[in-house]
């Protein structure tokens, strides 16, 4: 995982080169994926946002990962999964309709959110992305 911080104008171009310097170490130290990438919000605001951005991993690496790359746990527990399909400038609206749902039932949220990215945000077209909006419930 790489940890990092951003503003929401550039959110999307600040994930994508989070993924493509763990992808990097990842096929450096010829270690497979065992599962979709994600990103963790660590906490947001209006302006911005902390995140890990991550990629499972069936077993650790063998050698320590460098270059701002560690090696961490995924959050576990009951979470609610939202699906968003297109662009990832629209998402806003995802959350938007989350937080109505999380409301209209009386749902108590972490404050934390996962982003697991069903198609490559990489190398998807931004208008054909697919993600589920993860919600850790309390």
């Amino acid at each position: 995982m790489a940890k990092g911080s951003a503003n929401w104008d550039s959110a999307f171009e600040t994930l994508v080169d989070a993924f493509k310097k763990i992808n990097a170490e990842l096929a450096k130290q010829g270690v497979k994926p065992s599962g979709p990438p994600m990103t963790i919000y660590t906490s947001t605001d209006d302006t911005g946002f902390d995140f890990k951005a991550a990629i499972p991993l069936a077993e650790p690496p063998k050698s320590p990962p460098g270059r701002g790359i560690a090696v961490g746990q995924s959050p576990d527990g009951k979470v609610l999964k939202f699906v968003h399909r297109g662009s990832y400038d629209e998402i806003a609206q995802t959350y938007e309709a989350i937080t109505n749902f999380l409301d209209e039932k009386g749902l108590d949220a972490k404050d934390l959110l996962i982003e697991e990215y069903v198609t490559d945000l990489v190398t998807s077209p931004q208008d054909m992305l697919v993600v589920n909006v993860l919600v850790p419930l309390r």
